[in-house]
């Protein structure tokens, strides 16, 4: 049984739809404009790609509570956008709503936290309530009405990468007819820190797979799929953008925050996810990369392309250039912005890069170039080694 994408939305610091997204990487404008400090002033100064909205504007825009997690707020409104692009009601079929992300409501804790610090009468039980990652991901299915089957992935940053892949089985294996799937992920203090700590942040603008790189930009933001049946497809009730033609998970367990240099899991993931849809190397076109920047993620990332691709390398290029690292949610931003590059036959530009790295001598796309493309691949890989791999096909 064939899957196939009948919707899609997005949500970055580059846009707030997939019409602004893909305009601002066409134009080569990014959003990391804000500071690390907008969001705990006793960090340093690290540039970070925050949307440029407050909680209680996010609410107004996709008319719920302001008292949901920003987490939340950030997934409904790209969730609302992947739902209407469909044009499906829902509730005549049996849909479901499987999101990544790894903040969960955390946003809405840590304010809890501060007040509280403060003063210990502060604060209110609606802060934390939604706290933990689930409870955002059933707030999202409500609003919009898959509601059949709801869960949560997370598997760090390959996190909404691997809820596409799941869904997109749920699906193949007659479980549901439909599927948002995708994820979101708000920037917290506590993410911050702990990618400070790890000295994993550049204090500049990011460029990946650049030979000086020193470390990648967090970002904010929320990107979701609509899935379908083969049958539903068949039904001429939805306009069909692609179909999900390969994915593959794997996980080398190499280390806690780091892959291996040779890339083993990248490259199984990879060669997992063409090995699904029946195609070799040389049938991907484009490469939307994890492409974080840093030191090592490039590296092991490079060299397993290598690996993999060395008779004919496609078109490669981390869009990350733009929207920072939304971490759980970078999985479903660029799984959009993959399609997007195959309905519009075109690469997506890789900001910042000037030199390549050594040992690898890889070249990402500096400007949108148009080009056939039949299969694109989209890289997810995360921490503990979890790597996901999704292959998009034109129809």
């Amino acid at each position: 049984m064939k899957v196939f994408i009948a919707g899609m939305g997005v949500f970055t610091a580059s846009g707030e739809n997939c019409a602004e997204n893909l305009s601002a990487m066409l134009e080569n404008k990014h959003g990391i404009h804000a500071s690390s400090r907008d969001i705990d002033n006793l960090m340093g100064d690290f540039p970070i790609a925050k949307i440029a909205c407050t909680n209680n504007e996010l609410a107004a825009k996709a008319v719920v509570s302001p008292f949901w997690p920003r987490t939340a707020l950030l997934g409904v409104i790209s969730a609302q956008e992947a739902a209407a692009s469909s044009g499906l009601d829902f509730t005549k079929h049996r849909t479901g709503f499987i999101s990544g992300t790894t903040i969960g409501g955390m946003d809405s804790t840590e304010n809890f936290f501060y007040k509280y610090n403060k003063n210990k009468s502060a604060g209110h039980i609606s802060q934390i309530i939604n706290h933990e990652c689930g409870k955002t991901s059933h707030l999202i299915a409500g609003n919009i009405q898959a509601t059949n089957f709801v869960t949560t992935l997370n598997t760090a940053c390959s996190s909404s990468a691997n809820a596409i892949a799941f869904a997109a089985r749920m699906i193949k294996s007659g479980r549901l007819d439909i599927a948002v799937a995708g994820g979101t992920d708000a920037l917290t203090a506590f993410t911050l820190n702990g990618f400070n700590t790890l000295l994993l942040l550049d204090d500049d603008l990011c460029r990946p797979f650049d030979a000086r790189r020193k470390g990648l930009n967090l970002g904010e933001g929320a990107g979701y799929l609509v899935l379908v049946s083969e049958e539903i497809a068949g039904q001429n009730i939805c306009h069909i953008f692609a179909e999900v033609s390969g994915y593959a998970n794997t996980s080398d367990s190499f280390h806690q925050t780091a892959l291996s240099d040779e890339g083993n899991g990248p490259y199984l993931a990879m060669e997992g996810a063409i090995n699904m849809a029946g195609l070799s190397a040389s049938d991907v076109g484009y490469i939307n990369l994890h492409g974080t920047a840093t030191p090592n993620n490039d590296l092991s990332e490079g060299n397993a392309i290598m690996r993999l691709f060395a008779a004919k390398i496609p078109a490669l290029s981390s869009t990350k250039s733009y929207t920072g690292h939304t971490l759980g949610a970078s999985g479903g931003i660029e799984a959009v912005y993959s399609v997007l590059a195959l309905i519009n036959q075109t690469t997506l530009p890789n900001l910042r890069f000037e030199i390549p790295m050594p040992g690898t001598e890889l070249f990402p796309e500096t400007e949108a170039r148009n080009i056939e493309l039949k299969h694109v691949l989209s890289n997810s890989f995360g921490f503990g080694g979890n790597c996901c791999s999704l292959l998009f096909s034109k129809i």
